[in-house]
């Protein structure tokens, strides 16, 4: 039943992927267009290597030519180069084991385990794992003739040549979406824990919700760790990029100061979840703070939201990021810090201690959030 279950799932997901990309630009919809150039490129390679040339290997061609179909167009061209001295040497090593050995199943054993080593060869990046695969068609073929290994060269250099241009002419990748959507992200869903925070605290939290809360706080980390992906790749797609002028790349994006706020900003959000995790349940390791206080958490957990919500899109057509509307909420919100703030002169050592925690994660959050 869960087989089923899970089948269903992914289906389902599945279809909605589809969807978005017919329907919406898109992760999915470029996901898409790369495929689909891949493809175009591996029969286009085809074409005239099989079809038009008639060479005796031709699906070295098509094979070079789809896996350099890359996320930009500079990594189809290092992709290339890299390639082109893997299946060099591969070729040369599956050559050089056939004459030695005169036996396919011999210089098998002897060729596949130096071209699995050089493979893990960091200078040859991913392509290095094509070391064995080139062997393995020489091998396969059967011939080692100074013209049959001219040949698989040549054929794998028309493929790469045809997957790079293919990938450079048309519709050549650059990742500003993505960095916009990991900009949008990270204050949207910092905005949705903060507001999830403040209901189940509003009505009466336990140990198992705020262990959800911390867990969440953590995976903000992996929306930070795509962003410094997507700009490392919006950077890399406009090198030999001839399109990168046509593409309406829209107002400009923040600078990487602004990462570096939200990276202490869901620290603090993390720091904040894990004494609220700490101060419940039976075997908790802080005693909680009076009622009376946490009843006033809430509000300040909402008006964080707000200031999160304002920030959302901070390239957008404003380009402030929601000023007024940020303004407005880190002054409510430090008002109603200064609140619980004034709270702690009345606690016993123990409250005391987990009231001080909140207290001081939260100014440091609302000091980060504040930032202009």
């Amino acid at each position: 039943m869960r087989l089923w279950q899970w089948m269903t799932w992914e289906a389902a997901e599945i279809g909605r992927s589809m969807r978005r990309a017919l329907t919406t630009a898109g992760s999915e919809r470029d996901l898409t267009t790369q495929s689909l150039k891949a493809a175009g490129a591996a029969v286009l390679a085809w074409a005239v290597t099989g079809w038009w040339w008639g060479a005796p290997m031709a699906l070295m061609a098509p094979w070079a030519a789809v896996v350099l179909v890359q996320s930009t167009v500079y990594r189809s061209v290092r992709s290339g180069l890299q390639q082109m001295a893997v299946i060099a040497v591969g070729t040369a090593l599956a050559t050089g084991a056939a004459v030695l050995t005169g036996n396919t199943l011999a210089a098998m054993a002897v060729a596949l385990p130096l071209t699995a080593l050089l493979g893990n060869y960091r200078r040859f990046g991913e392509q290095g794992m094509y070391a064995s695969t080139t062997a393995l068609f020489v091998l396969a073929y059967g011939t080692y003739s100074g013209f049959d290994i001219l040949h698989r060269l040549l054929e794998s250099l028309i493929g790469g040549l045809i997957g790079i241009t293919v990938n450079a002419l048309i519709l050549p990748p650059v990742h500003l979406r993505s960095v916009r959507d990991s900009l949008d992200r990270l204050p949207g869903e910092s905005a949705d824990l903060l507001r999830t925070m403040a209901e189940e605290i509003g009505s009466g939290y336990d140990r198992r919700q705020a262990e959800a809360w911390h867990q969440r706080a953590h995976r903000l980390g992996a929306v930070l760790a795509d962003l410094r992906h997507a700009r490392q790749q919006t950077t890399e797609s406009y090198r030999f990029n001839p399109g990168r002028r046509l593409r309406r790349s829209g107002p400009p994006l923040p600078s990487a100061d602004w990462d570096h706020g939200w990276e202490r900003i869901v620290e603090h959000l993390a720091a904040l979840t894990r004494i609220l995790a700490d101060a419940a349940g039976e075997r908790r390791r802080l005693a909680p703070p009076p009622d009376s206080v946490l009843a006033e958490v809430p509000e300040l957990l909402l008006a964080a939201a707000d200031v999160c919500v304002a920030y959302r899109d901070p390239a957008g057509a404003g380009g402030d990021g929601g000023g007024e509307e940020r303004a407005r909420a880190v002054s409510r919100a430090w008002d109603v810090h200064a609140r619980i703030k004034g709270r702690l002169a009345e606690q016993d050592p123990e409250t005391a201690t987990s009231l001080g925690g909140l207290v001081a994660e939260g100014q440091q959050l609302l000091y980060e959030l504040a930032v202009e």
